[in-house]
C-alpha cells in the first residue's frame, strides 16, 4: 500500500449516515464508488470546493456511470400510488365503515364499533401498505430510499421526505394531512 501523504487537494471527505468521513485519497474514493458504498446522491467535499456537493456533480461522475445509470428524476417516476396514499385516510375510513356495516347486525352496532375504533387497523394497514409499495417503486427507479425507508410506517414524514428527495412540490403531503385532519372531525 502506498504510504505517501496526499496533498490537501487530493484529500476527499464524504458523508455516511450523517457523519463526515475521510480524508481519503482520490483512488480510495473511487473504490468506495465501485463497491457501491457511495452512489448518486452521496455528498463529498475536498479543498477548493465551496461546500459539500453531490458526487454526481464532481469529476467523479464518470465512475458512478461505470457502476450504474443515474436514478430517474422526479418527473419520470409514476406518482399514482403516492396520490392514492394521499387519500388513504379517507379511503381507509370508508373501508372501516363498510366493514362495520358488514360485521355488525344493525346500524347502531356498526356506529358503536366505529366510535370505539374497532376497525382502525384497516386505515393503518392501508397507509403503511401503500407507503411500502411506493417506496418499492422508488427503489426500482434507482432512487436511494435508504434515507427514508424506516419512515414508511410514519406516513407524513415519509411523504415529506419523498417530496424533498424527488424535488417535487408538497401537494400529496398536504392532501394527506388535510384528509387526516378532516377525519378528526368525523
Amino acid at each position: 500500500m502506498d504510504n505517501t501523504v496526499p496533498s490537501n487537494e487530493d484529500v476527499w471527505f464524504y458523508e455516511e449516515s450523517g457523519e463526515r468521513k475521510g480524508g481519503i485519497k482520490h483512488d480510495e474514493l473511487i473504490k468506495l464508488i465501485q463497491s457501491g458504498n457511495l452512489s448518486y446522491g452521496s455528498v463529498v467535499w475536498k479543498k477548493g470546493l465551496p461546500e459539500w456537493i453531490k458526487l454526481e456533480n464532481t469529476e467523479l461522475r464518470e465512475h458512478l456511470e461505470e457502476v450504474s445509470p443515474p436514478p430517474l428524476q422526479g418527473q419520470h417516476i409514476n406518482n399514482t400510488v403516492v396520490w392514492v396514499l394521499s387519500f388513504a385516510p379517507i379511503i381507509g375510513y370508508f373501508l372501516e365503515v363498510m366493514m362495520a356495516l358488514a360485521f355488525n347486525r344493525n346500524d347502531r352496532l356498526a356506529e358503536q364499533a366505529l366510535n370505539n375504533s374497532h376497525y382502525f387497523y384497516v386505515t393503518l394497514l392501508l397507509n403503511i401498505g401503500l407507503a411500502y409499495y411506493d417506496e418499492q417503486i422508488l427503489s426500482k427507479s434507482g432512487c436511494d430510499t435508504d434515507k427514508f425507508k424506516g419512515m414508511t410506517w410514519f406516513i407524513p414524514v415519509y411523504l415529506y421526505q419523498r417530496a424533498k428527495y424527488l424535488k417535487q412540490n408538497m401537494s400529496y403531503f398536504s392532501v394527506w394531512l388535510g384528509s387526516f385532519i378532516l377525519l378528526l372531525f368525523v
